[in-house]
């Protein structure tokens, strides 16, 4: 089992945040909002716009290649996730006509990187005092010669 370590506050201009740590792989995660929706044509009436941003710091990893401005199929997948893990997480109801912004990159990846994301997403809206349902918690596991192992 990987050693975890998490810290709230990480970001002082972010109404939440949280740096998450499992083993070498190390994310931070910053919320905005609940706020006014900045492109009304996205407004809805009844619940909250969820938006999440996901990225790779360019230096994450050992491969120093660049990485595609408009990112990659990748990170558009991992970023629709965490929006719809959080969505289901988070009492939208009852923040109608507002929007909340999830940013979340990848300092340092070793594996799990999905599953840690998830985790300091988690953080950082508790942090900021959104009304979620419950605290979401994710990991992954897999197995190395019949062994399992927690990732």
């Amino acid at each position: 089992m990987r050693q975890i370590r998490a810290e709230i506050g990480a970001v002082s201009k972010a109404d939440g945040s949280a740096i998450f740590e499992m083993g070498n792989t190390k994310v931070i995660a910053a919320v905005y909002g609940p706020r006014e929706v900045q492109n009304r044509s996205q407004q809805m009436s009844d619940q909250t716009l969820v938006r999440c941003e996901y990225s790779m710091a360019n230096f994450s990893t050992g491969d120093r290649m660049r990485k595609p401005k408009g990112g990659d199929r990748r990170s558009t997948e991992i970023s629709l996730v965490i929006r719809q893990t959080m969505e289901a997480c988070i009492l939208t109801h009852l923040m109608p006509r507002s929007q909340i912004d999830i940013y979340v990159q990848v300092l340092q990846a070793d594996g799990g990187t999905r599953s840690a994301c998830i985790n300091a997403a988690t953080l950082a809206f508790a942090d900021a005092g959104i009304p979620m349902r419950d605290l979401v918690t994710s990991c992954s596991a897999g197995y190395l010669h019949s062994t399992p192992l927690g990732i």
